[in-house]
């Protein structure tokens, strides 16, 4: 019996005339509503026409998270006065709960891809729903795209509706064509905002880490709600580790504390859609919480402010979640649970100052998850650098670059991009492609329950209570009777019925841990890693590792690292998760990492020549070479050159002022004259330095080389211009006593340091290149007197000052009132009388 008194309640309603308007006219919409309004359990049976308005029409909605997924179907049955499985169903991975009568399936985004991939018609379908499209997660985006091209090139019929809880909705209308945005009010009640920063500094989160400080804070502050308001408390945080941690720190609270996240069984979050039986709750969630769920009896919000996003360090391979603060957005659809049935408040665990500082909404995946999966769907469809889907944000050159040289090592592509059978194999197993080809070759080497075994480990990374030991926490799920293991098991179960009967071979014996490590190096071949003592490893990726003191794996002489997180201050990864391996089982892995060949290069200040025989950055054996190749040995010089400077060379005093004089003349003068700056002269060595730096063997060789002999190789003798550098930029300047003086080109204008008496006579600046001289003019001692740049003008206003106390300090020497009246000179008066 259908619940119409429910269904009317739910504000939504008001905005389904528009709705089914845009997509009569359109075909397409993008519908705002703000979480609580009814966007994702009373449109889809609007639209199917299960409450009596129009025809019967196949609808599925795609939601971003499996729990999310089947709380949207439970609630849409109970609206209908059903169980899932009749007229409502709902498929997510390793579960579905759908009839002959099935009308509105609620499907995982995951799910809706694969099944795009195999069906792009969607035969039977008449309308998809992408929920929560807000989120900008890369599945969804990704079925947006493919549906539009369904939309465009076959299924012109195929109605499509994003649905987003914020009205940030003109990019995804943009993207529609242009769609009609459809909004609905929701019903909001006043939430008053508390900042509850901590009373000590805590340190930011890195890695997977949050600082306990905090995590104590927020168990103390979801305290304080509870004796300063009414109502059910929703705190969030960012993963399942700190939901335990905090959970632990609320024993003993006055109300019954729940724990919400995708690995939670599922009794677990029907008790808590459910809402509370009678006593207080307090409901541990992590970001499922934010938009997807609607939680009864919540009146007060905690939030952490803290999330978790996907990062990829390409470099390195390394892929993992990482905890950053929550996002402007985030906190604003976090605030709001807290108002959804009556006035409520939020504790926000940080400063007011700092919440204008945050991102205003999170990060979209495709900038910044690891696009291995992606890529393979994009090939699968058949655009295998995605440049003809139409996405809100194109991937990232690097990021995709990365993605199609993962899919060519394990053979999910050709070298032009281009799916292969294997690949499309892969793609339709429900796993990131690295653990799809774990399980299809790792089912050839170690048999097909055993791979999956070890593949639904990786896909889901085990408690930590499990340890690091990944073959012991084989083990440990094998015998387990917790959440986690009833997960994993169901997981074997579809992994190995998706090989099927035909997988080809059965797999050798040996023992467990052997089979962990293989299918662990199969996943990650650039994380298998030898040991460099202590705890230390070095992974192919050339990414040092390092293990937990305690850790039983630090006498592994390899490792096949499975999961490793790089803070952003230390030097190497810390290894969260891995198995015991040997050398051979590395090179099965591994084999297209291995090279042999001849490797000269600098280091620690010298050529070194060696025949290396490499997996990856691991070296397995090194022997000295006698007679290495002479332009390895060339490069090798030249990089040293870069690293340590061009000092290597012989520079006398000379050349280091021939450079000085042509860098001068480019300046002033640009080409045909040199750039002798350091990084012209790295690139153009053959120009300048050959033939020596050719014969050149050792650092001792280079030392031989004369720089300045090297460098008159640069002048512009072609055109004739070589023969005026000493016009030009003269070396030096003969002044009126006769003397001859080294012009010094190091600065901005060329300095000529001479003793004022010798300049007698001289009524204007020396000139070089068109360039006035900067004259240091000195004492008889040889200190600076004075600096002009206009000799005419020093003697007409500048020289009486100067000579008035030049001639009580040296008496001996001439100071005539009228400088240009005398011989110029460098001797005392007496000197002169005698000459």
């Amino acid at each position: 019996m259908i619940r119409t008194e429910a269904l009317d309640r739910l504000p939504v309603r008001t905005a389904v005339p528009a709705l089914r308007r845009a997509l009569d006219d359109r075909g397409v919409a993008v519908l705002c509503a703000p979480p609580g309004t009814g966007k994702t359990t009373l449109v889809p049976l609007v639209l199917a026409g299960l409450t009596g308005e129009g025809p019967v029409r196949r609808v599925v909605v795609a939601e971003p998270r499996r729990i999310a997924a089947r709380a949207a179907a439970r609630r849409m049955a109970w609206l209908l006065g059903e169980q899932p499985g009749g007229r409502i169903g709902f498929t997510v991975r390793g579960e579905r709960v759908v009839g002959r009568d099935t009308v509105v399936e609620v499907v995982t985004t995951g799910v809706l891809l694969q099944r795009l991939q195999r069906d792009q018609e969607l035969a039977g379908v008449d309308a998809v729903i992408i929920d929560e499209c807000h989120e900008r997660h890369l599945d969804a985006d990704t079925v947006a795209a493919f549906l539009l091209d369904v939309r465009e090139a076959i299924r012109p019929d195929l109605r499509l509706v994003a649905a987003s809880a914020t009205t940030d909705a003109e990019g995804w209308a943009r993207l529609l064509g242009d769609a009609p945005v459809v909004e609905a009010q929701g019903v909001s009640h006043p939430v008053e905002v508390l900042w509850a920063p901590p009373a000590r500094p805590v340190k930011p989160p890195h890695g997977m880490r949050v600082d306990p400080a905090l995590l104590t804070h927020v168990a103390a502050t979801v305290r304080r709600a509870l004796g300063e308001r009414e109502g059910d408390v929703l705190c969030f945080l960012p993963g399942v580790g700190e939901i335990g941690r905090v959970a632990g720190q609320l024993a003993g609270v006055d109300a019954e504390v729940l724990q919400v996240h995708g690995r939670a069984p599922a009794a677990v979050q029907d008790a808590v859609l459910a809402g509370s039986s009678g006593g207080r709750r307090v409901v541990l969630a992590t970001s499922v919480a934010e938009s997807s769920l609607t939680v009864p009896g919540v009146r007060v919000v905690v939030d952490s402010g803290l999330a978790r996003e996907p990062r990829t360090d390409h470099a390195r391979g390394l892929s993992a979640l990482t905890t950053v603060r929550a996002s402007q957005a985030a906190g604003r659809q976090r605030a709001g649970r807290a108002g959804r049935e009556a006035p409520g408040a939020v504790y926000r665990c940080w400063d007011q100052a700092e919440d204008g500082r945050l991102a205003r909404f999170p990060s979209p995946e495709i900038k910044v998850a690891d696009l291995a999966a992606f890529a393979l769907q994009a090939a699968c469809w058949g655009d295998p650098d995605a440049s003809s889907l139409a996405l809100l944000d194109p991937p990232p050159a690097g990021a995709m670059g990365a993605a199609r040289e993962v899919l060519e090592a394990i053979g999910a592509v050709d070298g032009g991009g281009r799916v292969t059978e294997r690949g499309v194999r892969m793609s339709r197993l429900g796993l990131h492609p690295r653990l799809a080809r774990a399980l299809l070759d790792g089912a050839r080497e170690v048999g097909a329950r055993r791979a999956a075994e070890v593949v639904a480990l990786l896909s889901e990374e085990p408690p930590r209570e499990y340890g690091d030991d990944l073959a012991a926490a084989l083990r440990t799920a094998r015998r387990g009777q917790d959440g986690y293991a009833a997960r994993w098991k169901q997981e074997v179960r579809r992994l190995s019925s998706s090989l099927g009967s035909g997988s080809p071979g059965t797999g050798k014996g040996g023992s467990d841990d052997a089979a962990v490590g293989l299918v662990a190096a199969l996943a990650f071949p650039e994380r298998v890693a030898r040991a460099r003592g202590d705890g230390a490893f070095l992974m192919a990726s050339g990414t040092g590792a390092e293990l937990r003191d305690s850790s039983r794996l630090r006498s592994a002489p390899w490792l096949a690292v499975a999961v490793a997180d790089r803070p952003s201050h230390a030097a190497s990864a810390r290894v969260r998760l891995a198995a015991v391996i040997d050398e051979s089982t590395a090179l099965l892995a591994s084999g297209h990492l291995r090279v042999r060949g001849e490797e000269v290069r600098w280091v620690d200040g010298e050529v070194v020549a060696r025949a290396v025989d490499r997996l990856g950055a691991v070296e397995l054996a090194v022997r000295p070479l006698k007679q290495p190749d002479p332009e390895l040995v060339r490069g090798a010089l030249v990089e040293g050159l870069r690293r340590e400077g061009l000092g290597l060379l012989r520079w006398t005093r000379d050349s280091e002022q021939l450079r000085l004089r042509l860098a001068f003349l480019h300046r002033v003068l640009g080409p045909p004259w040199p750039d002798v700056s350091d990084g012209a002269l790295l690139a153009g060595t053959g120009a300048w330095l050959e033939p020596e730096l050719s014969r050149a063997r050792r650092r001792a060789d280079l030392g031989r080389i004369d720089a300045g002999q090297a460098l008159r190789r640069l002048l512009p003798w072609a055109t004739g211009e070589a023969v005026r550098l000493d016009e030009l930029a003269p070396e030096r300047i003969e002044v009126p006593s006769g003397s001859r003086i080294r012009v010094e080109y190091g600065g901005e204008q060329p300095v000529l340091a001479v003793k004022l008496q010798e300049l007698f006579g001289m009524g204007e600046t020396p000139r070089v290149a068109g360039v006035p001289v900067l004259v240091h003019l000195l004492s008889p001692a040889g200190r600076p007197a004075a600096v002009t740049a206009d000799l005419a003008s020093f003697w007409q206003e500048g020289y009486r000052a100067v000579r008035a106390e030049l001639r009580g300090r040296y008496p001996k020497h001439p100071w005539p009132e009228d400088p240009a009246t005398v011989p110029a000179t460098r001797f005392t008066s007496a000197r002169l009388k005698r000459s």
